[in-house]
């Protein structure tokens, strides 16, 4: 180090660049922005409440937001030193982020030095030097000990080399005080009195140089987008290329430029070419390259922030992913059961968690059994080898003779297996798909019911080593939730929160789960964590994405961002002079808020404001959930609200559920009621607005699903015969079943890579952990109880929370 005086200096003086970089590093769960917030308590001036950590985790929502960069903005606005973040990093023991800030504050470093030259007299030279470092480095040139006049650029241009300019060439790069200088770069003179052959031999040496005309530039891309880096240098003999990432040589990247048509968050790194010949090589600067979500739970409005990157994790084993992909499913809203609480803050919360170890995520809530078919089905056809799959359903359930059934939410006061999805029968094809890990987690109860008989039998399993497979609670036990504030989680998400981002086996992590509830003293004997494994491997939920040039991950992240965008945020334009912005949020897959806010109106209006009616008639609207003046009075409970433009704005709020049963292009009207300064009647115009079929509504859930593979069963197995005449056409048309096929297309081979497609993540929120003690328990119910026990003999509380009533 230089001195302790530039250390003294505020976060603020650091480049925008090195603070998204430094902000990069920290957008992950191990070692990363929660843990700097906990090392900064240590100055009360830097201490942030749970609201602002809160405020910090949702930007996780935003593909351009980044936690990281939320809390280090913070840290500037309340004077925070570099000595004072050097100290958190040391602390946290973060050592890639210590070398990073180290090398961003005191180091200068020269990328390209200037090469050698030895041109006939009168050619035209030009001398090269490129450095990093803080912004406004400054460059000078020198001639020997010579000062050279004009000479303070990157590049030094001799027009017309003479004799008297031969020399020995440097440059000085600088910025304040310190300074740092290139190497010594020798230029010598081809007289024209030379021989040919000399003149030849000079000229061939002279040329061998290397210079890069035009570098790599920073990117910042969704997945699912293209990304384009090139590199174009100038030399004799002409000039190869390799490309790197994160240091380490990508494979066929030999050409000048590097592209990659469907990036995921495995391509997320630095980037820099290296350009070499015969005689010399030098590197171009080194890039970074951000990878955020699709714009599946973006809110459509701008935010201008750089999106964060999760650091590289420690690898258990040497294991990775070609992928991961999720479903979560979270029914509540029964139509004859008793109602539930926690599901929807439960896939909340695990969507956000699983998202930042990289998973594609699709999260739904209330679903009947056509639904949950259909998702189940093209959730499989999402497995292939080397994949990662995950499965979580929070609702109601049960289990008779080792059977065990996920209830949807239309399922009869007195349904039977017929009415209901059965585990076995999913679990079996998920292992079919031949996939590196399979993680099924089952929050629901498992009481008998004693309105069904069936004893339906699987077909023969495989010995495939891939499974994990959790129930919540135990055989004959109920899983219950906790009613505590406005979001109630479920019991096994509220341990599984807290162990889900730690880099182990995926086994050792959930027994560690099952042993923290078991020291939860209100459920003791009540409920209790079940887990069977077959997995041989030390796989985790942590293992890093490997990425592959294979098309059917291209295929699976080109419909991830297609069949999960939300619509284009637009103003409308009303004859009256007025102006609404109308934009788009979505909280989970299948639910989206549509706000309008008046941008702009005539001074003789004296208030306007701009209400949805009218939509389309196969959507289901509950009218006190629309044109609301808050997020929470139109059914939300979620924190969302942060991430709305100018918070001082009014807005009007309109939640739609159910995006899954939209058979057609959404359509609304916009109704602007505005009133005259000088008049008392109110007047209204009105515009007819159709924005397609937003989120999952493209993928037909509502259609029935061919099964990808049968399995054998009792003469009760007519139970689980799905309707499979109608299959969803593709948003593409293909000239055969290929891998470039970008739809949930639905083939019957289990395994086939031809039946890769895919799904988008939802941009959960990352909530403070609760502290679970047994004295915060308020109320205590089970959360999904035995099929014929009735709703009013439980102890059960609802808050005043609008989105939980029966439709």
């Amino acid at each position: 180090m230089t001195g302790m005086a530039d250390w003294n200096q505020g976060v603020g003086t650091l480049s925008e660049a090195h603070r998204n970089g430094l902000a990069a590093l920290l957008d992950n769960a191990k070692c990363g922005w929660k843990q700097l917030a906990t090392a900064a308590k240590d100055d009360p001036r830097f201490r942030c409440s749970e609201s602002e950590l809160t405020n910090c985790s949702l930007q996780v929502m935003s593909c351009d937001g980044s936690p990281g960069r939320s809390l280090l903005d913070r840290l500037t606005e309340r004077g925070c030193t570099l000595a004072f973040l050097l100290q958190c990093l040391r602390k946290m023991e973060h050592h890639q982020a210590l070398d990073y800030l180290t090398t961003a504050v005191e180091q200068i470093q020269v990328t390209e030095h200037p090469q050698a030259q030895q041109v006939p007299e009168g050619s035209r030279v030009v001398l090269s030097c490129r450095a990093s470092g803080p912004p406004g480095l400054g460059y000078q040139w020198f001639r020997g000990k010579e000062e050279i006049p004009g000479g303070n650029a990157p590049d030094l241009v001799v027009p017309f080399l003479t004799v008297a300019e031969k020399g020995h060439y440097i440059c000085r790069v600088n910025h304040g005080e310190r300074c740092i200088f290139s190497n010594w770069a020798p230029v010598r003179v081809i007289r024209s009195g030379n021989s040919s052959s000399e003149a030849s031999s000079s000229f061939f040496s002279a040329t061998s140089g290397l210079r890069i005309t035009y570098q790599p530039v920073h990117q910042s891309l969704s997945e699912g987008e293209a990304m384009l880096l090139q590199c174009f240098a100038e030399g004799n003999p002409p000039p190869q290329y390799q490309w790197y990432r994160n240091k380490e040589p990508l494979a066929s990247a030999t050409r000048n430029k590097l592209k990659i048509p469907c990036v995921t968050t495995a391509d997320r790194g630095k980037y820099y070419c290296r350009v070499y010949n015969l005689y010399h090589e030098t590197r171009s600067n080194e890039v970074n390259i951000n990878i955020g979500p699709s714009s599946m739970q973006e809110a459509n409005w701008k935010y201008d922030e750089e999106d964060g990157s999760m650091g590289p994790g420690r690898q258990l084993g040497n294991f990775y992913a070609t992928d991961k992909v999720a479903l979560l499913i979270g029914n509540m809203n029964y139509l004859y059961h008793r109602q539930l609480r926690a599901p929807m803050a439960d896939v909340h919360e695990l969507t956000n968690l699983l998202r930042q170890l990289d998973f594609k995520v699709v999260s739904l809530l209330d679903l009947n059994r056509q639904e949950m078919h259909s998702a189940v089905t093209e959730f499989l056809l999402l497995l292939d080898r080397g994949v990662y799959g995950l499965l979580y359903f929070a609702g109601h359930g049960y289990e008779n003779y080792g059977n065990s059934f996920m209830v949807p939410i239309d399922a009869p006061a007195s349904y039977t297996s017929e009415h209901c999805l059965w585990v076995q029968w999913v679990l079996q094809r998920m292992q079919e798909r031949q996939t590196d890990l399979n993680v099924f987690l089952l929050d629901m109860c498992r009481k008998r019911n004693l309105n069904d008989d069936t004893r339906p039998e699987p077909g023969p399993w495989k010995v495939t080593a891939n499974i994990v497979f959790g129930y919540a609670t135990c055989v004959d036990a109920e899983a219950y939730e906790m009613n505590k504030d406005d979001l109630s989680n479920g019991i096994f998400i509220s341990y599984l929160k807290k162990r889900l981002m730690k880099d182990e086996k995926v086994t050792v992590m959930l027994d560690k789960v099952g042993e923290d509830m078991g020291k939860c003293r209100i459920t003791q004997g009540r409920q209790a964590l079940e887990l069977r494994s077959n997995l041989s491997e030390r796989r985790a939920l942590t293992d890093k994405i490997q990425s592959t040039d294979c098309p059917v991950t291209s295929a699976r992240n080109l419909q991830w961002a297609i069949a999960h965008v939300l619509p284009e945020s637009r103003t409308l334009h009303f004859e009256c002079g007025v102006k609404v912005q109308l934009g788009f949020a979505a909280e989970f897959s299948n639910l989206m808020i549509i706000y309008t806010r008046i941008l702009e109106k005539p001074k003789e209006i004296d208030h306007c404001t701009a209400q949805l009616s009218d939509f389309s008639e196969d959507l289901e609207i509950d009218l006190k959930h629309t044109n609301q003046e808050t997020l929470l009075e139109a059914g939300s409970i979620l924190p969302i609200a942060q991430l709305l433009p100018q918070p001082e704005a009014p807005k009007l709020f309109t939640r739609l559920k159910a995006l899954q049963r939209l058979k057609k292009d959404l359509t609304f009207t916009v109704c602007l009621h505005y009133q005259y300064s000088n008049l008392e009647e109110e007047l209204q115009e009105r515009q007819t607005v159709t924005i397609g079929k937003p989120l999952v509504s493209k993928l037909n859930l509502h259609e029935p699903r061919a099964a990808p593979a049968s399995c054998s069963s009792s003469s009760s197995s007519s139970s689980f015969d799905f309707n499979s005449s109608s299959l969803t056409e593709g948003m593409f048309s293909s000239a055969s079943t290929s891998a470039t096929t970008t739809c949930w297309t639905n083939y019957s081979q289990p395994g086939s890579g031809d039946t890769m497609s895919e799904v988008s993540p939802t941009t959960g929120v990352n909530l403070p952990e609760e502290n679970l003690d047994t004295d915060e328990f308020q109320t205590l119910s089970a959360g999904k109880s035995l099929p014929c026990t009735r709703g009013d003999d439980l102890s059960y509380r609802f808050s005043n929370m609008p989105d939980f009533h029966s439709y």
